[in-house]
């Protein structure tokens, strides 16, 4: 059981690096322009302190951290060019190892979403309740 919960946690840092090294891409000048808005909306919800689906929600809380966010990361990486890639891997690694970046302003956006969604909430059920 020690090794499972360990090459999980081993799993973890690296998706972390991984991630990182995107960041690092999406500012080099080498990568084209579609990988970087798509390794930006990657990274910025990976980063973000705020999930899009609360973890608290039953299974699809968890489904955005365990599939969703490894998938985004997977392909962002493939359109990356390999050498561009390589670097930002060794940065990142070297960044890493002082703690985790975190990305406020993605937080931002996702709160946004969540106050607008429940306002929409709110006032249809506010029409419905006035018929």
């Amino acid at each position: 059981m020690s090794k499972v919960i360990e090459r999980w946690k081993q799993k973890a840092r690296q998706l972390k690096a991984e991630t990182y090294a995107l960041y690092l891409a999406y500012k080099d000048p080498r990568v084209p322009w579609y990988a970087k808005v798509f390794a930006a909306m990657v990274v910025g919800y990976a980063f973000s302190p705020i999930d899009l689906i609360p973890d608290f929600v039953p299974v699809l809380g968890y489904l955005d951290d365990l599939v969703m966010v490894p998938i985004g990361i997977t392909l962002a990486l493939k359109m990356v060019p390999k050498t561009v890639l390589d670097e930002c891997r060794q940065e990142a690694r070297e960044v890493m190892t002082q703690g985790k970046p975190t990305n406020w302003v993605a937080a931002g956006a996702i709160v946004v979403v969540w106050v607008v969604s429940i306002a929409l909430v709110l006032a249809t059920l506010a029409q419905l309740v006035k018929k």
